[in-house]
């Protein structure tokens, strides 16, 4: 099976150097590019790529737009790109759908993997990436849950509960099972439980929901 990929980028150097590296997967083709959020809607529409890397800031129409819109007629994974540095809004681009995220500082063999990963159905959720991401958003306030109980956390049991919080403390399966002090697949079995008890589609909306309902970082 050959994963179909769009880049959305408004850098035309860091398009070329994406298409360069996943160009050398076999099982990865480069389908079309667009360098705005409206050009990735568009391309989305016509091409309905499997897997789209889409960038943060772009002119008019951004990522995290482009992200929503794409997701409400395309089922496509999405992969955020972003330096960090700069981009403030990973979290919302999370919120509207996308799969994972990426620095474009990623190495090649690491780039082609992510593409394979999130085409595959998971969610590509790196520990390192994941205590930043929820390291720059836990001092912010926090939102109301939307729950009528006002805590959708409140469907777990006590296990389940301590799995979420480590999952948003970007721990792994293997790290999870480490600190509970069991197996790797009893961990994968209670991340799997959580996510169908909350209705959630994958790791990322875990972090997500463990940060709206306050339990990231606590």
């Amino acid at each position: 099976m050959t994963i179909s990929v769009l880049l959305a980028d408004d850098q035309h150097l860091v398009r070329a150097g994406f298409r360069s590296l996943l160009r050398r997967g076999r099982d990865i083709t480069v389908v079309g590019e667009a360098s705005t959020g409206d050009e990735a809607v568009r391309a989305a529409r016509t091409l309905r790529p499997d897997v789209i890397l889409m960038d943060i800031r772009m002119p008019g129409m951004d990522g995290i737009a482009a992200t929503r819109q794409i997701l409400g007629f395309h089922d496509a994974k999405v992969i955020i790109l972003t330096t960090f540095e700069t981009d403030e809004y990973v979290f919302a681009a999370l919120a509207a759908g996308a799969s994972g995220f990426l620095t474009k500082e990623i190495d090649p063999d690491g780039l082609r993997n992510a593409v394979r990963v999130v085409a595959g159905g998971d969610a590509l959720l790196s520990p390192s990436v994941t205590r930043r991401v929820v390291g720059q958003f836990a001092h912010r306030p926090v939102p109301a849950a939307a729950s009528p109980g006002g805590d959708r956390l409140a469907v777990l049991t006590d296990r389940e509960r301590e799995v979420v919080r480590l999952v948003a403390a970007g721990l792994s399966n293997d790290d999870i099972a480490r600190e509970l002090v069991i197996s790797p697949l009893t961990a994968k079995t209670h991340v799997t439980r959580a996510i169908a008890k909350l209705g959630v589609r994958d790791r990322v909306q875990l972090v997500i929901v463990a940060y709206e309902d306050g339990l990231a970082g606590n």
